[in-house]
């Protein structure tokens, strides 16, 4: 089963965002996700529409942040993009009539239901601000800078 990774990879381009001095088109940004510009252009919609992003159109136009990554968390920017399941597991027959499978479901359900919910709510206490930090140090331990990065893109 393939994982969703759309969190993943908009976690990713939001700090990119953040190391740019201007707007990033969404070409840029599709390199940085190793993805086509019409998926990233359709991510951020959702992104927009929650303010952490706002768009320019025209020559020198692209995406920047709508607001400080210390006023996103990772809950949020998942609620942003729709609150896609974070678990990769899920029932075999959610409407089965057996009640052997209606046991099971049962106390799977209840797990994996609190299990997303610890998840959600773990998710909602990380700024991304903190991740822009760890970044940074990781940065400075191996002697980059800021022009090293920009390079990536």
């Amino acid at each position: 089963m393939k994982r969703d990774s759309k969190l993943s990879g908009v976690l990713h381009v939001l700090l990119h965002m953040a190391e740019m001095n201007g707007p990033a088109t969404s070409e840029t940004l599709a390199r940085a996700m190793n993805t086509n510009p019409v998926v990233v252009r359709r991510l951020m919609a959702g992104l927009r529409k929650a303010g952490f992003v706002a768009s320019a159109k025209g020559h020198g136009g692209g995406w920047v942040l709508g607001c400080p990554l210390s006023a996103m968390t990772l809950g949020d920017v998942h609620a942003a993009l729709g609150a896609p399941a974070l678990l990769a597991v899920g029932l075999r027959d959610a409407q089965s009539s057996c009640l052997v499978e209606q046991a099971v479901n049962h106390a799977l359900g209840a797990a994996y239901a609190e299990a997303e919910g610890l998840l959600v709510a773990r998710l909602h206490g990380v700024k991304l601000s903190v991740l822009a930090e760890d970044f940074h140090r990781g940065m400075q331990a191996r002697g980059l800078s800021l022009e090293d990065f920009h390079h990536e893109l």
